[in-house]
Formats: C-alpha cells, structure tokens, sequence
C-alpha cells in the first residue's frame, strides 16, 4: 500500500554539501520527505527517511534566515528548509509533525538558541497569541514612527508589545512579557525593523526582543515598509509597498527576456495594488520586480509560448496589466491557481 501523501510544494532548501540555498519541489508522506529539482521531475533529488527523525522549528542555526525549520533524521543527518512566509511554515510544520506522530506533542516548549535556552509556560500557543496581537481592534497597534531620518510604516515598539502582553494579562511580569516576546521573535512572528532592534536579533549570546522605545519591530505579515527622506522618485517607489499583505508564496514565472522559468516569492499588496516578486533564495527583502495590478486581468490558460520546451504545464495563468504587459505565472495546485486569481482579481478591481 502506497503512503498518503500530506502535502506538496515549493520550499528552499540549504545544499547538504555546499551552503547553497535553492528552490526544490517537496513532496511530504507518511513515511518521508522526497524533494526534487523541478515540479516535473520523475525521480527525486532526495529522500529524507521520517522513521526516527527530530523536527526543530524555529530553527536559528542558518545565521539571518528567518522561517527556518530542520528535520534531523535517525542517522544524524540534518536538513534545513525555509517557508517564504510564517503560516506557510506552521502548516509545513503541523504535517509534518504529524507524520512524525510527534510524542512530545502539547509538552513544554524549550526554545533553543546557541547558547541557552527560553523555557515558555505549558499552556503558551505562539500562533494562537500572534492572531490575538493582530487583531485590528485589541491587538498590537501598527504606526508610523520615526527614527535616524527614517520613517518606519506598519511597526511598534518593544516596550509596546511588553506593555500589551502584561494589559492582556498574558504576562504577569515584564520579564515573563519579554520572554513570551522573545518566543515570537526566534519563530519569526515578529520582525526587527530598525538597527537597535537588529542588533538585539542577531547578537552573539542570544537572539532578544528589547523591552525598549528606542527598538522597532513589525508583523511578519504586514505591510511594512521603511521610507528615507530622499527624492520624490524614491518616495514613490515606497508608496508600492504601503498596502497590507494579502497572500504571498511562491510561483513558478516566466521571465521577460529570456523566456525561462524560474520560481519566486511573490507578495500581494492592495491599495495601491501590487504584486512584487523576490527570489526566495536570498535572505535581502529587495524585490526583483513588481506588476501593478490596478485595471489588470487576470485569467486562467491552458497554454503559455514557449513553456513546453521548458517542461511546464497545467495550473497556468495570465496577467495582462493596463499598460498590456502580460505576466506567464503557474500555481503549484488546481486549487492554489484558483485562490491566486480571486485575490489578484479582487485587489485589480477595488477602487475602480
């Protein structure tokens, strides 16, 4: 009898020779994780064996690279895999913890660091606090705060997050706060955003989230964005990224010019609506490109020029923007092509 198949998709992956980072196609089973150079590929790249494996996440052993997480297998070999956002690694996570058929399910979390560990309380669900502290009416208020002649879009404080923790009575004490803060800034809920902040992420002893005014942080998932005082140009490029996120993952694109295929991150954004891409094998947030989808249409095809040679079919679709530029993209599912022309196609026709 063949193992059910739990999930598929896209990941990067860190080489297991070399520390290079790259996309691979992962098919999740009962029995193990196969992953594979392209989507189409017959034959696996490799195979991770789950029988006897340890699942880490967070994982913070890859320098910078949020949204990490490791399965080490019974013979001490470890992989390293990277989400392109936070519930992409949760669901990732929930699977394969399943298939693992995890017995240390609901004990006490230990957060690892290099160094030492943050021991949370039992009961504490990051993911379930996380959605509390996005909450538009009673969670962590999002501003435009200033600092360095810099204006930081979408962020807070980590005084702020403290503060709220201990008025929600999640915390008793500024130092239990800070440990729960902490929590959800090794698992990548919580992002740095200016450099005292940063310095704090990435210190040598041990990544901490400051009880300050001074040091800035933002929602993995929102729209954050940092503007300089500089020339209007540059003030207007900003603007692209003034939107909240509406969906992002990744998608196999064609490129322009060269008429390959090649797979990227991409981000939604509304008001003003726009879809920027980024190579998600890098850890910067530059993006590579952006379509603005304002006036767009979006549909779904059965062909794309070229894309045969390239070994690509099916879950295809278009974009043809105002300007009538027209964007080749493939989901990695029927059902994943289908909620990313509903999302695109409400942001292109809102505010018409």
């Amino acid at each position: 009898m063949e193992p059910e198949q739990i999930r598929e998709g896209y990941l990067v992956k860190k080489g297991t020779l070399l520390n290079t980072w790259k996309v691979v196609w992962v098919i999740l089973s009962e029995d193990g994780v196969e992953f594979y150079k392209k989507k189409t590929d017959q034959s696996p790249k490799g195979m991770i064996p789950l029988k006897g494996a340890t699942l880490t996440s967070p994982c913070q052993d890859c320098g910078k690279r949020t949204l990490v997480f490791k399965i080490s297998t019974e013979k001490k070999q470890e992989h390293f895999f990277q989400a392109s956002h936070v519930e992409e690694r949760e669901m990732w996570v929930k699977d394969i913890k399943r298939a693992l058929n995890c017995p240390q399910a609901g004990k006490k979390f230990a957060r690892k660091s290099t160094r030492r560990s943050i021991r949370l309380p039992e009961t504490v669900n990051l993911s379930q606090l996380y959605a509390l502290m996005r909450d538009p009416e009673d969670g962590v208020k999002e501003l435009k705060l200033e600092q360095e002649s810099k204006l930081y879009n979408h962020c807070f404080t980590g005084a702020t997050v403290v503060d709220w923790l201990i008025s929600k009575e999640k915390a008793r004490n500024r130092p239990e706060a800070l440990m729960l803060a902490t929590g959800l800034l090794n698992e990548g809920f919580l992002q740095p955003a200016g450099g005292l902040s940063k310095d704090g992420a990435h210190s040598a002893e041990q990544s901490v989230l400051l009880d300050q005014d001074q040091a800035l942080y933002y929602f993995a998932d929102s729209g954050f964005f940092c503007e300089g005082y500089s020339s209007d140009e540059d003030v207007l490029l900003k603007e692209e990224f003034r939107g909240n996120i509406i969906k992002q993952g990744c998608l196999f694109k064609q490129g322009h010019r060269i008429k390959n295929w090649k797979v990227r991150k991409f981000i939604l954004r509304d008001d003003p609506a726009y879809l920027h891409y980024y190579d998600p094998t890098k850890e910067d947030d530059v993006p590579l490109g952006s379509i603005h989808l304002r006036s767009s249409v979006i549909t779904a095809v059965d062909y794309v020029p070229d894309a045969k040679k390239y070994d690509v079919y099916g879950d295809l679709f278009e974009i043809i923007t105002s300007d009538e530029t027209h964007y080749f993209l493939q989901a990695a599912t029927a059902e994943e092509r289908k909620e990313w022309i509903k999302a695109i196609q409400t942001v292109s026709q809102s505010g018409k």
